[in-house]
């Protein structure tokens, strides 16, 4: 079976999270006092030494994100935390603000001090809207002590944060959509470029990094006997927050070292549900691809991911789904989802979604013919290739790694060929 560890969790639990003295008594505020030493440069060279890329889906190299932040030269930039967790099954980042909100606030502040940004804005998805009053209370908590405001800790550093709050559109997790929302127009995409890092929130240039991300920096900047690069593979070190959820016996929240197989994920959450046997795996939520029993052993790696087909991470959802949902029933169901999301902005994913939506429900019925099959995977690759936002281009991860993956379910039934 395989192991949890803790390093960015290492405080569930042992400290009140409404008690900023509670958090400095555990180490908090450390990490800000010895990154306000460095120049900002060598914080983000030290997260690409740690080897760690985004946890929000792209798996960009953080570092590397953060140095082009800083060569930006601009009288005014922010900072943005994607706290927008609207993956379906995604739950990780809701833990993270749950159990240690200051965590996230004291990596908000690094970041501003790396990428020399004056204001940061967490953007908290609407269903999160009951941690409202603990994420003001730890930026409150902050401001009294002098972690935010002018001239942090006779740094120079003047930086506030606020706290926005979405109105329950999947879209906006996407980063432009996110500024748009937070400058109170509607969550739609923009044209690229110009780029976030460019042209972001009050077209100021812009950071963005989801809650996992911007919590795991405090960690990494005072881990001195380099736990984490011991972690995982020489490929892929370090931890990663998953979700597991579905037909498991106990969904939850665990942090887990780079490989560990898919097989001991689902141990992990006390293997599938009992007497039932496994239909699939999705990984990385409604907008990844979705794992064959075969995959099983496949490591939770970048690498080895993206090498068997599969989502590489994504927003580290994994949803187990037993035999007693058809892989067309789940589809549907997934296909439900995206088109209910669609902002219908950009015709590919609009017309796309609502059409394919038409033939998952023939195939359903077993009224298909063998060009409806095409015909859907077609509008899905353009989908993948012609939205003009990370919506649209991944919300047929799903039915295509299916359609390569079980491809009998599709099958045209003879009686239906001949007519």
């Amino acid at each position: 079976m395989g192991k949890t560890v803790s390093f960015i969790s290492r405080r569930f639990g042992q400290y009140d999270p409404w008690s900023l003295t509670d958090y400095e008594a555990h180490g908090g505020f450390q990490a800000l006092r010895r990154a306000l030493a460095m120049d900002g440069y060598d914080i983000a060279a030290l997260l690409s030494a740690n080897g760690i890329q985004g946890r929000g889906g792209a798996a960009y190299d953080m570092g590397r994100k953060w140095t082009q932040a800083r060569d930006v030269i601009a009288p005014d930039k922010c900072v943005v935390c994607n706290a927008d967790e609207g993956e379906p099954g995604t739950f990780k980042d809701r833990e993270l603000l749950r159990n240690d909100p200051f965590q996230v606030l004291e990596g908000m502040i690094i970041a501003g001090w790396s990428v020399n940004a004056n204001n940061g804005y967490l953007y908290l998805r609407e269903e999160y809207a009951h941690l409202r009053p603990l994420i003001q209370n730890a930026i409150r908590q902050c401001q009294e002590a002098g972690y935010l405001g002018e001239n942090i800790l006779n740094s120079g550093l003047n930086y506030r944060i606020h706290l926005y709050s979405g109105a329950g559109a999947y879209v906006c997790g996407e980063g432009s959509a996110l500024s748009e929302s937070v400058e109170g127009k509607a969550g739609r995409p923009r044209m690229k470029p110009p780029y976030i890092k460019q042209c972001g929130v009050f077209h100021l240039p812009t950071c963005v990094n989801n809650v996992e991300s911007l919590s795991l920096v405090p960690n990494v900047l005072l881990d001195d006997e380099g736990f984490y690069k011991k972690q995982g593979t020489p490929e892929c070190p370090g931890t990663k927050m998953i979700s597991v959820s579905g037909n498991v016996n106990r969904p939850s929240v665990f942090e887990i070292p780079f490989g560990t197989t898919i097989r001991e994920i689902i141990e992990l959450a006390g293997g599938v549900t009992q007497g039932q046997e496994l239909q699939l795996v999705q990984l990385g939520g409604a907008s990844g691809r979705v794992a064959a029993p075969a995959q099983l052993d496949t490591p939770y790696t970048y690498q080895d991911m993206k090498q068997a087909g599969l989502t590489a991470i994504g927003s580290g959802a994994v949803l187990v789904v037993d035999k007693r949902t058809s892989v067309i029933g789940f589809l549907r169901m997934t296909q439900e989802f995206f088109s209910h999301e669609s902002c219908g902005q950009c015709t590919p994913c609009r017309e796309g979604n609502r059409h394919i939506t038409l033939l998952l429900d023939k195939i359903a019925a077993g009224t298909h013919t063998q060009k409806d099959v095409d015909t859907m995977l077609k509008f899905a690759n353009i989908m993948c290739g012609a939205s003009l936002c990370g919506l649209g281009e991944s919300a047929q991860s799903a039915l295509l790694s299916a359609a390569a993956h079980f491809p009998e379910v599709f099958a045209v039934k003879q009686e239906v060929a001949i007519r």
